[in-house]
């Protein structure tokens, strides 16, 4: 079983507000990135928010931690709740490919331009967690390295919203949809 859970507990300190309410077509980032996993997964968390349409869990260990606290967040449920795997993505990942599950199989690995879109084991939260509570590189890659993750080019390139410039050429490349 594959758990997706939406990355979305970021400060959206460039784009200015809450970026997960911004809109294209008339629907939040945050409700396409949780329909996006819905397609491809089998439950679907969000991280790092209160309130979402599906069950929401904190940032691990805690918040502002970035990507990596949410996964770690992430990868704790799902070997609680028995999921073999995670599919992330960001809350921006607009324009997640419906096959990205299947070109991110077999896990681990992860989006080559955008790490934080990956499928990662569920027994990989003990790495995650021992390189966020550790004194070395926090980062993604790190992550990805350290449980031997393959980079992947996905067919589908999703946008990568930082700005409300990137959220309108965003729009304008999925014509509102």
């Amino acid at each position: 079983m594959i758990l997706g859970a939406v990355l979305a507990g970021g400060q959206s300190s460039r784009f200015g507000s809450d970026k997960a309410l911004a809109e294209i077509g008339g629907q939040t980032l945050l409700a396409r990135a949780v329909a996006s996993l819905e397609a491809q997964c089998d439950a679907v968390v969000v991280i790092g928010r209160a309130q979402a349409p599906v069950p929401v869990l904190p940032d691990w260990p805690r918040a502002h931690m970035g990507p990596l606290g949410g996964i770690a967040a992430a990868l704790r449920h799902a070997q609680a709740a028995g999921y073999d795997a995670v599919m992330t993505c960001a809350v921006d990942s607009v324009g997640l490919g419906c096959d990205a599950r299947e070109q991110l199989s077999p896990p681990p690995s992860y989006c080559e331009s955008q790490p934080v879109i990956g499928l990662w084991p569920a027994a990989a939260a003990s790495e995650v967690e021992a390189i966020i509570t550790g004194e070395g590189k926090h980062s993604m890659r790190a992550f990805a390295a350290m449980i031997g993750a393959r980079a992947v080019q996905l067919s589908s390139i999703p946008a990568n919203i930082n700005t409300p410039a990137d959220l309108l050429a965003a729009e304008e490349r999925n014509h509102g949809l």
